[in-house]
């Protein structure tokens, strides 16, 4: 992966997080997220990508730009085939409400390399570093919260886990309590929750659960970036969805995705923060038609982690 994709992708996901920052807080989770798409878009025109999105807003027939399979970039001289999976406004109702953790994310890699997720459930486990290799969808909660814990050399009643705050998660939360770990519950953004379970001063150990496919392989290429772990099991709702699965070249429904198996070879991963969440900071309105953004890109080549603070001036960005 070209190292220049790096700062041009960074430009796209802070086109997003500026686009849809406004709408924060008023409700709209329908105007917050078509903003973001509109901006992600209209950015993409001006990097010499040639580049398909594998994971997006949704299949043709659903979403208008940003659909699975749409081509991206400017595809000039010596343009790069990529693969894209992004989400413009990881966290709409996160955005619309006002809360915590939403961001703009982009994930690339060498054409072929992304897993083609449905658009379908997933259920997903994730540490950081110090812990990979320790966790196993085979094993159960209370197997996998022992094994970090004694990875991590902490007592369990010092993991902390996060889990998406859903009805279907009542009896994992009821055994992460009753093994006497953490628990820090989210409303939504599990790909944030993720990535901050490679940082340390985020104090998230684990993600557990069941949230979105293709939120999942954009969490494991940032995964791929920072050295963490993450495994997935695709979950289907009903047969529709398998259906979906199997056109898109899934074969066995049961199978455990490994890292390597969602992400091979090299990864990039940009993200920018809309809300303060526990891995970016948001959006922030100074005077005089200026604001700030909170990115952090990665490339999983190198094991760089850059952490980028931007001032930017409205009245001088293109409408």
């Amino acid at each position: 992966m070209d190292r220049n994709l790096a700062l041009e992708f960074v430009r796209i996901t802070e086109a997003a997080a500026l686009a849809c920052a406004p709408h924060m807080g008023r409700g709209n989770e329908k105007a917050a997220d078509q903003a973001a798409v509109d901006a992600m878009r209209r950015a993409f025109d001006s990097v010499n990508v040639d580049g398909v999105v594998v994971i997006g807003e949704g299949e043709r027939d659903e979403a208008p730009m940003l659909y699975i399979g749409e081509s991206v970039g400017r595809k000039g001289p010596d343009a790069i085939p990529v693969d894209i999976a992004l989400d413009p406004l990881e966290g709409t109702t996160i955005c619309a409400k006002g809360t915590e953790g939403a961001i703009s994310v982009i994930a690339a890699a060498e054409r072929g390399n992304f897993l083609h997720a449905p658009d379908t459930y997933m259920q997903k486990i994730a540490c950081g570093p110090e812990a990979a290799g320790a966790i196993d969808l085979e094993l159960s909660a209370t197997e996998n919260i022992r094994a970090v814990a004694e990875r991590l050399r902490k007592p369990v009643a010092h993991v902390t886990v996060t889990i998406l705050d859903r009805p279907r998660h009542e009896k994992l939360i009821a055994e992460v309590r009753e093994l006497g770990a953490r628990i820090r519950l989210i409303s939504d953004g599990d790909v944030s929750a993720g990535v901050a379970t490679c940082w340390e001063n985020t104090g998230i150990d684990l993600l557990m659960g069941t949230g979105g496919a293709p939120e999942g392989v954009i969490t494991a290429a940032a995964m791929r970036c920072l050295g963490g772990d993450f495994q997935g099991r695709l979950v289907f709702r009903n047969d529709d969805e398998r259906a979906r699965a199997e056109r898109m070249g899934v074969r066995d429904f049961d199978k455990i995705y490994r890292l390597n198996e969602l992400v091979k070879g090299e990864a990039l991963f940009s993200a920018t923060g809309v809300t303060d969440g526990p891995l970016l900071r948001g959006v922030r309105t100074l005077t005089k038609g200026r604001v700030t953004t909170h990115s952090v890109v990665m490339r999983s080549q190198t094991g760089t982690i850059r952490r980028i603070e931007a001032l930017h001036d409205l009245a001088k960005k293109p409408k």
